[in-house]
């Protein structure tokens, strides 16, 4: 799938530098990495010409030997022999730099992109996508997932790139000094190649595992950081302790079969074979006159260049198969299908603030059903108060409006257009819902509540917090609206938040003015100062509430009354107190 295909099914679309692949985990990898091939082709000319100077000192040390023991051996000619050694070794080693430096330029710049992909991504995924996410995996994901990606370009592919390269020095060289010299080489290469497939084939399924049971941890972990006040407050600290514990061992097991797959490597007997027969090869043709004891040496110093893609092929070969395995689940995360869509060409127009439910029905999954039938015709600048029982889908209804869901049956529609042909960021940006549930950020309180308008002044932002009757308290913090808060606002009462949620609203002047039991967690006086904000704010615009006071509820222009996910009456306070029994029932309780 390619970044255009995407945007199709995103909730929201960025550009990006250039479009992936994601068909599969190795033409996605391919597709970031083939724009980093300037560092590519560094890395390969460092990687060919550090093997290639590989081979000098044991050539030259096996002419040297020869040199030493004739009964006058010239110094002049193991003088220039040193040279050439010292001169090869310090170019091989720039070039080694090159090699090093081009493939971590490589992992880091392949971080930063998958992670920037990942991210925009998520952000745009639909709130279905969301709600059945574990945040410890999705963390877990873009943290250590997308490390692994990094790994595995360095030093994962360079010592794998950069060791390959000395296989074929003995195979090129060896026959130099006699022509049989090529066997042991060729059969080590085939035989090492036939053993890396079957060490890969069975730690890839050990690598996924691995990379699933720390994503199952890391879920747990923050599932019970998250609701440690609640663990704390039912005393289930053991309870949590043992489910974490399960998590930890499964992640301890995946990690204990990868390492007794690695511990079971084969090509290091393989070498060791390798390394005995060259030699006794090579003695056995020096008996026979075919070689001379300088061409020994050298031979057996360049057939222990094996050594190094034998000894590296352990921890690189796992560490391409662990980043092979992140980016299968960062994939996974990405290529799953967004139920809304942008619709960058859709209706875009400032909104006046009518809202229709035509026959609208909605559920969760397709086995739920949490609206039926619902219709309801609101007017621009009417005010709207939703009262039920809990459980009767009243935050549901309000979030059609939005399309934080889509409808499965029905129509909402906005100014008389469908909510599915507005351009949802133009729809959503002229819509704020304030909830019962206030997400702040950890970050100061002036930059919360310009959230929703970053480009607002200081002038506006304290008018909007005087309007929410957030001001005083904000100013009694020592560093006032450049206070910083905790994360979700945890250093502040359940009051402050909510109205800074409120000045976060008043700020961005909304068309759509929503309001879900968002007084729910504050004093009596205080309320009293807000509900005239609140009816400041209602004025020339649509404004539904979802409350169960009776102080909100009597000036809105209609009151609907929602009982198991349908409309069970309408009308003002005095009519309903007369017809409706849901609407008795719930001053009754």
């Amino acid at each position: 799938m390619t970044a255009q295909t995407a945007e199709s099914i995103s909730e929201f679309s960025f550009k990006t530098k250039y479009e992936t692949n994601r068909k599969s985990p190795g033409t996605w990898i391919f597709s970031h990495a083939i724009h980093q091939w300037p560092w590519i082709l560094m890395a390969l000319i460092g990687a060919i010409g550090n093997a290639a100077l590989a081979s000098v000192v044991p050539i030259y040390i096996g002419r040297a030997f020869n040199e030493i023991i004739k009964d006058t051996p010239s110094l002049a000619v193991l003088g220039n022999y040193a040279v050439i050694i010292g001169l090869s070794q310090v170019l091989r080693g720039f070039l080694q730099f090159t090699r090093n430096f081009g493939f971590e330029i490589i992992a880091q710049k392949m971080e930063k992109n998958v992670r920037e992909e990942l991210y925009v991504n998520l952000l745009g995924k639909s709130m279905t996508f969301h709600n059945l996410q574990s945040v410890g995996d999705l963390m877990a994901r873009a943290t250590n997932d997308v490390r692994e990606v990094n790994y595995m370009f360095s030093p994962g592919f360079n010592l794998v790139i950069g060791s390959l390269n000395f296989l074929f020095i003995p195979l090129l060289i060896g026959p130099t000094y006699h022509p049989t010299l090529i066997i042991t080489p060729a059969v080590f290469i085939v035989l090492y190649a036939l053993a890396l497939w079957h060490y890969l084939t069975v730690l890839n399924p050990v690598t996924n595992q691995v990379r699933q049971s720390f994503g199952d941890l890391n879920s747990r972990l923050a599932e019970a950081i998250d609701g440690v006040e609640i663990v704390k407050g039912s005393a289930q600290e053991d309870s949590e302790i043992e489910l974490f514990s399960d998590n930890a061992v499964a992640y301890r097991d995946a990690s204990v079969r990868q390492g007794d797959i690695e511990s079971r490597f084969l090509p290091m007997l393989l070498l060791g074979i390798t390394m005995a027969a060259g030699l006794g090869q090579a003695l056995l043709l020096l008996q026979q006159g075919a070689l001379n004891i300088g061409d020994v040496i050298s031979y057996f110093g360049i057939l222990s260049l094996l050594g190094f893609p034998t000894n590296t092929s352990l921890f690189a070969y796992s560490q391409i198969s662990l980043g092979f395995a992140g980016a299968r689940r960062i994939l996974q995360l990405m290529n799953t299908e967004n139920k809304l869509d942008q619709n960058v060409r859709g209706y875009a127009k400032p909104i006046t603030g009518e809202i229709a439910f035509e026959n609208v029905s909605f559920g969760y999954d397709d086995e739920e059903t949490s609206l039926t039938n619902i219709n309801i015709k609101i007017h621009p600048g009417e005010t709207i108060a939703i009262v039920g029982q809990t459980g009767s889908g009243k935050t549901t209804l309000v979030k059609l409006i939005n399309r934080t869901f889509d409808v499965r049956s029905g129509t909402v529609k906005v100014d008389g257009v469908d909510v599915r042909d507005w351009y949802l960021e133009a729809l959503r940006s002229q819509i704020s819902i304030i909830e019962q549930d206030i997400f702040l950020f950890s970050r100061s309180i002036a930059e919360n509540i310009a959230f929703g308008k970053p480009e607002a002044t200081m002038d506006e932002i304290i008018q909007a917090a005087k309007e929410a009757q957030a001001d005083e308290f904000i100013m009694s913090f020592e560093k006032g609206y450049d206070t910083i808060i905790g994360e979700r606002g945890a250093t502040l009462s359940g009051g402050q938040r909510q109205r800074l949620a409120l000045a976060r609203a008043f700020l961005t002047s909304p068309r759509i003015l929503i309001l879900d039991d968002s007084t729910s967690a504050i004093d009596s006086e205080t309320e009293d100062k807000i509900q005239q904000a609140i009816f400041r704010a209602a004025e020339g615009r649509t404004t539904l509430i979802i409350t169960h006071r009776l102080s909100q509820i009597r000036w809105a222009n209609q009151i609907v009354v929602m009982r198991k996910g349908k409309i069970a009456a309408t009308g003002t306070h005095e009519e309903l107190m007369q017809s409706s029994p849901s609407y008795q029932r719930i001053f009754s309780e």
